[in-house]
């Protein structure tokens, strides 16, 4: 064994860096500024008030057992903590005994925390019960499923919900840098140089997981090559290693981010579906809010698609709408769905010329008057001054259309919506003319303008 690995061992103190890295009060505690910051819900629990007995809902890696930690130590009570894995009612029975002695001997609180509590099943759950209604112990459950479904009615009535978020990168990125100063219970005695970028990625594939970026950084550490001088670097590689597979430099900002979002565009814009599903998977893989992606698709199904098929919004829309109801891994499917339909559909960007053309006719002419036939006529006096006088309604025309002047006298006859020969628009353009031959219009097939 190298000195490093020595350095590293003795560093444990058989304990992982995640487990050794644990922050010991609120001041420590990173993310959820939701629930921690000042005047938030869990800093005026533990400001001088009872704590009462909780839900923690929230992904792996949130801090759900640290801030369990965290309360029962503000609350001056006893910690016991238990796995609905593992125990069962005969354990949940022996740590309530404990629990009622130390109280009526000692007058000591004890905070029980169960983790995975919706392993529990319905006995087990009705078990505490009486416990938590009695007061003989503070229950805290945690949970990574919807306590709705997974905790009993009568149960989750007795306890407050909080609901923690994945952490952001740059908390992530902060957990990091303090693991990696820390000379007490980090790594900062030991020979390591690190880039920021590396940093960055471990963060990213962490994935909102503080346990999950801290075990990488850990493995990543003993894994790095050392350099000549002696010192370890822990670069891409040494990451991969750790977490065994390949990973991806993505900068969110930076100008791979533009490069990857474009080719995903242009993609879809050139009707190659294969092309589009890989860059956005790319995106998704290396991190990127899937959020942001589906959005691209919506101004896409407008900007590039629009009335050649109607349809289009629909699907991206819908597949917004899926992605913010069942989240990812589950979300990359109604985004594949919709990626692929969009590419392979008929593709008109009329829907930006009509806006642009529109535009500029606003902004070359100003607010031009409302022709008095169509303007709105609510008072007796605005009907005798010619408002609305001579409207023709299209219902009490054959075909329910006549032809009619509806844009301002200076730009009667102008023509914004030119519609393509492609898919659906084809029928609309013919629409058009037919209507506009019947009231011997011009049919203005050509540019879009005055």
């Amino acid at each position: 064994m190298d000195l490093f690995r020595h350095a590293v061992k003795k560093s444990r103190t058989g304990q992982p860096l995640a487990e050794r890295m644990r922050p010991h009060d609120l001041d420590e505690f990173v993310g959820q500024a939701h629930l921690v910051g000042p005047g938030r819900i869990l800093e005026r629990t533990t400001s001088g008030r009872a704590l009462p007995s909780l839900i923690l809902w929230g992904p792996p890696g949130t801090g759900k057992t640290t801030l369990a930690h965290i309360l029962a130590s503000r609350a001056h009570a006893r910690f016991v903590g238990l796995s609905a894995v593992q125990a069962g009612v005969k354990d949940l029975r022996e740590a309530v005994a404990v629990a009622e002695t130390q109280l009526a001997e000692h007058g000591e609180r004890t905070v029980l925390f169960l983790d995975e509590i919706h392993r529990f099943n319905k006995a087990q759950q009705d078990a505490l019960l009486p416990h938590v209604e009695a007061g003989a112990i503070t229950l805290i459950g945690a949970t990574t499923e919807n306590p709705s479904f997974e905790v009993n009615a009568a149960l989750l009535s007795r306890c407050k919900v909080v609901r923690l978020e994945g952490l952001g990168d740059a908390d992530l990125r902060q957990l990091i840098d303090r693991a990696l100063a820390d000379q007490e219970r980090g790594l900062g005695k030991l020979p390591l140089d690190i880039d920021d970028e590396v940093r960055d990625l471990i963060a990213r594939e962490a994935a909102g997981d503080a346990r999950r970026a801290l075990s990488t950084l850990e493995v990543a550490s003993e894994v790095a090559a050392p350099g000549p001088d002696g010192r370890r670097r822990i670069d891409q590689k040494a990451v991969e290693e750790a977490l065994q597979r390949k990973t991806l430099l993505y900068d969110k900002a930076g100008e791979e981010h533009y490069n990857v979002i474009s080719a995903f565009i242009k993609s879809m814009r050139g009707s190659d579906p294969d092309a589009a599903v890989y860059w956005m998977t790319r995106m998704i893989e290396a991190g990127e809010d899937p959020i942001f992606i589906v959005r691209r698709m919506v101004i896409f199904a407008s900007e590039d698609i629009g009335n050649a098929d109607p349809q289009a919004l629909v699907v991206a829309v819908a597949a917004l709408d899926a992605v913010r109801l069942v989240g990812l891994p589950e979300g990359t499917l109604p985004m594949t769905q919709a990626v692929t339909y969009l590419s392979t559909a008929p593709k008109s960007n009329t829907v930006l010329t009509t806006y642009a053309a529109a535009r500029k006719a606003v902004q070359d002419r100003g607010a031009l008057p409302v022709p008095l036939h169509i303007r709105n006529a609510p008072t007796p006096l605005m009907k005798q001054m010619g408002y609305g006088g001579g409207y023709k309604y299209p219902h009490d025309f054959e075909g329910h259309y006549v032809a009619e002047n509806y844009l301002p006298d200076e730009l009667k006859g102008a023509r914004f919506y030119v519609p393509s020969e492609s898919g659906y628009e084809k029928e609309l353009k013919a629409r058009l003319r037919a209507l506009r031959a019947e009231a011997g219009l011009p049919a203005d097939d050509g540019e879009g303008g005055e």
